[in-house]
């Protein structure tokens, strides 16, 4: 009977990891849904900005206020985690605070994690009030409203309430060392929690002990819940952000990537000796669809990008389109891509691995026409995302779908590459007439 509590532990440790890991390979199947894209070139400088970016931070603190807080939520929740290590050896060796051998390391190290909780809270309660009372703009779009709200907020509430049971766990703990309880070695410091150790006042010891391990445990098990929460959130950037800055975009944001069977098609034109009429070779496969409808038609790099979005709307609220009131929302872009990859993989799953039609696509059942031509192509979007997603590659490959597939361009757009295939220009002048304006001076 001794060792129950060890084994109700292994097995909720067991249950947690398993559950996981399966998340984790869905999320690994659904992302090779997209084409392969070689990222193996200049691996120095994706080290870099991996390091840089996701694990420095730096893109965040363009805006300081909510970019600090954001850091000291970040070093707060994963050094505080560090303790985890210790809570699961003693889960499964049913010891107590197994680390205390270290001393004043051990001291120290309780101490900062201590401080490091108590800002935390301090964040979480000011990221709350920026969102539910002042009511930031960007959190106010009509895609932040049901779930991604909600997620936001959950989000908060479960970090407060893990910080608020560490806390409460220590003070338990610091008073039971005081009274000389069994088991409780005398070790740590913990200059928060003691603070509440007044409200504990006057509590036996055996009230004091399961208080403690009333918070051990809640602790512990919300924690492997908020782990297997993380892939239904959009908090899944926690993990995804390191990938997603390693593979990001290293060439000049302005420069767009040519379709290699475009590419080939102009080659043929321009070679004076090539055949327009040839049959194509035998051994030729299906000429690939220009641009993309659909997920299955992005790059992994890009569907990357859709899991990894934040929904922090830095992009969105840079958009010239949408500050002048076009529909656009680089941001819903990003999280209608990642709804419908969503979709995709449970069709996957309900049909035995195999998609099944369902008559659904990422153009137009998500992501309108109007929405993909409001956009300017500046790069704003791209250049405020702090974990380096790049809204704008999936809106020029949805647009060249849009015009090398269905031809359904604006009507300006259309009266501009008929000049420039009629003229050589974008302005319905002929050649011949280009020069007259220096006669009329």
């Amino acid at each position: 009977m001794e060792y129950i509590s060890n084994i109700i532990f292994a097995l909720i440790l067991v249950i947690g990891i398993v559950f996981f890991a399966r998340n984790v390979k869905k999320l690994i199947r659904n992302i090779q849904l997209g084409k392969e894209v070689d990222v193996s070139d200049n691996k120095p400088q994706r080290w870099k900005n991996m390091v840089k970016i996701a694990l420095g931070q730096t893109k965040m603190v363009v805006r300081p206020v909510p970019g600090i807080l954001h850091i000291l939520v970040y070093v707060g929740f994963i050094i505080i985690n560090l303790e985890v290590l210790e809570i699961i050896i003693d889960g499964l060796l049913g010891t107590h605070r197994i680390f205390a051998d270290l001393g004043v390391i051990y001291d120290v190290l309780i101490a900062s994690f201590e401080i490091l909780a108590f800002l935390v809270i301090i964040s979480v309660i000011l990221f709350w009030i920026r969102r539910n009372v002042i009511r930031l703009k960007r959190f106010m779009s009509p895609e932040m409203s049901g779930w991604p709200k909600n997620d936001g907020n959950m989000i908060l509430y479960i970090e407060l309430v893990l910080m608020c049971l560490f806390l409460t766990m220590n003070a338990a703990d610091f008073q039971l060392q005081q009274l000389g309880a069994a088991h409780y070695v005398e070790a740590g410091t913990f200059p928060i929690s003691q603070f509440l150790v007044p409200i504990l006042d006057g509590m036996s010891a055996q009230t004091l002990i399961i208080i403690e391990r009333t918070a051990w445990w809640l602790h512990i098990v919300g924690i492997l819940c908020f782990l297997n929460y993380l892939y239904y959130s959009k908090h899944l950037h926690i993990l995804l952000a390191f990938p997603n800055t390693y593979f990001g975009k290293l060439g000049p944001k302005g420069k767009f990537r040519n379709l290699d069977a475009v590419t080939q098609e102009v080659k043929l034109m321009m070679d004076p000796d090539a055949d327009p009429y040839a049959a194509p070779a035998e051994d030729a496969g299906e000429p690939g669809k220009f641009g993309a409808s659909d997920v299955m038609d992005l790059s992994r790099v890009q569907l990357l990008n859709a899991y990894t979005c934040t929904e922090c709307g830095r992009c969105t609220s840079e958009c010239p389109a949408n500050l002048t009131g076009k529909k656009l929302s680089p941001r819903k872009i990003m999280m209608d891509t990642r709804d419908r990859l969503e979709e995709v993989g449970k069709n996957i799953d309900a049909n035995n691995g195999e998609f099944v039609d369902d008559g659904k696509q990422l153009l137009g059942d998500y992501i309108t026409n109007e929405e993909l031509w409001a956009c300017t192509s500046c790069n704003a979007c791209t250049e405020a995302c702090p974990v380096s997603i790049d809204p704008l590659s999936i809106i020029m490959d949805m647009r060249q779908y849009l015009v090398m597939e269905q031809s359904a361009a604006p009507s300006d757009l259309n009266n501009m590459m008929g000049n420039i295939e009629n003229n050589g220009a974008p302005w319905p002048f002929n050649q011949m007439d280009r020069l007259n304006w220096k006669d009329e001076s």
